[in-house]
């Protein structure tokens, strides 16, 4: 009960006045509204149904659980606003290699507005848990209703799920490879229950890690044209019974008591470009290496930015990859960081468009066109300093305040043409 314990009047409500804020505060949080939601649709305006342009790299994707309460279907952005308009929709972020399903046999007669023409399923599009509205390995909603508060969560660049920070196999958060500020030091994350699948990563040195120890990751980009110096860290010595140990990335057994050997453990210094003619920047069939997961705890992955331009590319490895299902790590385009980088590109030449349509408007103008305009936009100005000059700041603004200041204007637009 609000007014318990007061004095009387409206003395009690004091305290929970409603924070204000500038106009140009509003605006940046408009515009950085704006540019979070260009990133996660990738500058897709939601116009047209993607299906046409069959399984794309990567895309969003939404889950429409009133047409398809058992979660086995997903819908493109456009179709979400065309054909899903007040249904349960959950939104998924991102998914590679996904076509749209709106319409297809899996949606019981609901006919996609966009493009009805649709095969009756898309045999190649993969669906998870989060299809239902259920992340991580607890398996809640996000947002959580039963959270006192939101917390962040991080997707695996393998499997797609999502995973509460406290839930990928870590001692710590603090674990997780962030600089001072917070901002993540890695470009993709591999949970723990993927990352086995991934353990020919091991064979490859510290620059494709991403490491918490350190105040900023390596770049190990296009620019940098040896990938291949010093030792693999992550390549594992294992003692055998004659007490010798194996080096597994070159097969030698080596003294107990010797050092291990930088010119031979480390694979040759290689440019990005060497697997182009046929060698294999690792110099081995890494098929053969299952011995880098023997024995081995299951541990998430933290992979440093540019990482995907290390990996060899020769036709050993990339059959390999393919057998594995992972060809895409191959792909920059398939980098969540790559597809935010196309949608800043699209949201940056829609601006564009934008500022040249309006100089295109003023410049159709005549003279005395252009002067009215101006002359309204001064109006509009000196009204509104002189409203924020004479308000009481301690009284809210009401509609009829704001009624006031346009029946003004509208009373000197009509002094200035008489």
């Amino acid at each position: 009960m609000a007014g318990e314990g007061s004095g009387g009047g409206g003395a009690a409500f004091e305290d929970e006045a409603e924070p204000t804020i500038t106009i140009g505060e509003y605006i940046e949080g408009i515009e950085a509204e704006e540019l979070e939601a260009d990133l996660v649709l990738g500058g897709d305006d939601g116009k047209e149904c993607t299906y046409g342009g069959g399984y794309l790299k990567r895309q969003a994707v939404f889950s429409c659980l009133t047409c398809v309460p058992a979660g086995v279907g997903g819908v493109c952005t456009a179709c979400s606003l065309a054909c899903h308009d007040g249904h349960e929709v959950v939104e998924l972020w991102t998914k590679r290699k996904f076509r749209c399903d709106c319409g297809n046999s899996k949606f019981g007669g609901h006919l996609c507005k966009l493009c009805p023409e649709k095969d009756p399923e898309n045999s190649a599009n993969s669906y998870n848990h989060n299809f239902k509205g259920s992340y991580c390995t607890c398996g809640r909603p996000y947002p959580d209703p039963e959270a006192k508060e939101q917390v962040e969560m991080i997707q695996c660049c393998i499997c797609e799920d999502w995973f509460h920070e406290g839930h990928i196999g870590l001692n710590s958060i603090e674990e997780i490879p962030r600089d001072e500020e917070g901002e993540p030091l890695y470009e993709d994350f591999i949970c723990q229950k993927c990352s086995p699948d991934c353990y020919f990563l091991k064979l490859y040195p510290d620059t494709i890690w991403a490491s918490s120890m350190q105040n900023s990751v390596t770049q190990v980009g296009t620019t940098d044209s040896t990938v291949m110096d010093g030792e693999p860290s992550h390549c594992k010595i294992e003692k055998k019974e004659n007490g010798a140990l194996a080096n597994h990335l070159n097969g030698e057994n080596i003294s107990a008591d010797d050092n291990f050997p930088k010119d031979n453990a480390a694979p040759e210094k290689a440019s990005l470009d060497d697997s182009s003619d046929g060698k294999c920047k690792l110099g081995m069939d890494i098929s053969t290496n299952t011995t880098l997961v023997d024995s081995e705890k299951e541990m998430p992955f933290f992979m440093s930015k540019g990482w995907r331009e290390v990996i060899c590319r020769c036709e050993t490895c990339t059959n390999f990859y393919g057998e594995r299902g992972v060809a895409y790590l191959m792909n920059k385009d398939d980098s969540i960081e790559e597809y935010e980088k196309v949608a800043k590109q699209k949201r940056e030449k829609k601006l564009e468009q934008q500022e040249g349509a309006e100089a295109n408007f003023l410049n159709s103008l005549d003279h005395v066109q252009k002067i009215e305009i101006l002359s309204g936009i001064n109006d509009m100005k000196n009204e509104f300093q002189s409203f924020l000059e004479s308000f009481d700041s301690t009284k809210p603004v009401t509609s009829e305040d704001i009624k006031a200041v346009f029946e003004n204007l509208a009373k000197k637009k009509r002094q200035r043409l008489s």
